[in-house]
């Protein structure tokens, strides 16, 4: 397992950080099969209760070739993070190309008011060893 660098970024109070990690071990670099999995912290900074309800990735491999991805919560689950609470989780993406990136959004709520908003999740890097050199 390779680790990739942090990103990190704040919306509304809601900071969302990600690390990625290259799975040379289910990965098949002759099958131009490459996998990686992604560690998410949300943390609420702000000051009202949020909760979670939906999530939409753009995965971007190095062809430039985008897939969407859109469903509810993260990993079966629409965490309530009171001020101060942190949310983690651990989930994974393959790819035909030896490096590429993801970025996204989480579809939030104030748990009290009903608002809801978008929290954006940083731009991040997916690079095997495979690809000669970082290209994002």
């Amino acid at each position: 397992m390779t680790t990739q660098d942090t990103y990190s970024l704040t919306t509304r109070g809601v900071r969302v950080t990600v690390r990625s990690f290259y799975l040379a071990d289910q990965s098949e670099p002759d099958e131009s099969r490459f996998v990686w999995a992604y560690r998410v912290w949300i943390e609420n900074h702000g000051p009202e209760p949020v909760q979670l309800l939906k999530r939409t990735w753009e995965i971007t491999d190095a062809t430039g070739r985008t897939q969407k991805v859109h469903g509810d919560g993260v990993i079966g689950k629409q965490p309530v993070l009171a001020p101060g609470q942190r949310h983690e989780y651990t989930s994974g993406t393959p790819l035909r190309t030896p490096s590429g990136f993801m970025v996204g959004a989480y579809h939030m709520i104030v748990t009290e008011t009903g608002e809801s908003f978008d929290v954006a999740i940083p731009a991040f890097s997916l690079d095997s060893p495979h690809q000669g050199g970082r290209v994002h």
